[in-house]
């Protein structure tokens, strides 16, 4: 099994850099640097499109997320931002850095904490009260500035993957990247080729992969049936009650075919 998935893997990368070569200035900016546009937003407790207390904005070129509005209690309104088209088969690059302090009321796991959700559910389909959406979160943590805490890492909100060949029954799987203090910026990069594999990249080097996306038992939406492969859907931004600002969203399509649905 490890055998077949390592020509998987390699094949997939040289997929990827054969398309790259051909459709090198083929790279969309999902955040064009100046305002939503392209973007819906969806909080916990809100319905899809209410940006309750401008928590998603734009200031100085950045998207920025913030909690100004929220008062002494967070109160589990976790919230994303999502784009209007899903996609496939694509390479997705942030750049992010976490700064200022956490809201108040956030949970402490949620402390420098936000991610990059893939093959993520529409925002229309979400529960008024649903926190997070059925989907594949490329995990971004930052580190406190003493202990080791990895980023890239995969999480499964309502869903499964697996891990050298074999289902993954844990939430959060981490990768192997190195810890990134303070508010620096730090590069994320993910492969995603539909429901066979994912790749996350750091700095150029691959720190975690993972093959098929599938839909768990426990998801939360009745859009989805349990074992479903899980091979397309939007991409969305986190807000999880640390601020944090990206300067670059943007994403090769490796099919140049997407959807709106």
């Amino acid at each position: 099994m490890k055998n077949k998935l390592l020509i998987l893997s390699l094949v997939s990368f040289y997929l990827v850099g054969c398309k790259q070569s051909s459709t090198q200035e083929n790279w969309i900016q999902l955040f064009n640097g100046k305002d939503l546009t392209g973007w819906t937003v969806k909080i916990a407790g809100y319905p899809a499109g209410e940006n309750f207390g401008n928590t998603f904005y734009v200031e100085d070129g950045l998207l920025k997320v913030k909690y100004d509005a929220y008062g002494d209690d967070f109160a589990k309104r976790f919230g994303h931002l999502f784009t209007k088209n899903y996609y496939t088969h694509y390479k997705l690059r942030v750049e992010y850095r976490f700064v200022g302090e956490q809201a108040k009321g956030g949970p402490q796991w949620a402390y420098r904490n936000s991610g990059a959700m893939l093959h993520s559910q529409n925002p229309e389909t979400m529960a008024l009260d649903q926190d997070f959406p059925v989907s594949i979160e490329a995990q971004m943590l930052g580190g406190d500035g003493t202990n080791e805490r990895r980023t890239g890492n995969v999480c499964t909100p309502g869903t499964g993957v697996s891990i050298d060949g074999k289902p993954y029954d844990g939430h959060c799987y981490n990768s192997k990247s190195k810890t990134y203090h303070g508010d620096q910026w730090v590069t994320l990069e993910m492969v995603v080729l539909g429901d066979s594999i994912v790749h996350h990249i750091m700095e150029g080097d691959t720190i975690l992969t993972y093959t098929r996306p599938t839909v768990d038992e426990e998801n939360v939406s009745s859009t989805y049936s349990s074992g479903t492969a899980l091979g397309k859907g939007h991409i969305a931004l986190q807000s999880e009650s640390h601020p944090i600002e990206f300067r670059k969203v943007e994403l090769l399509d490796l099919t140049q075919k997407k959807g709106k649905k």
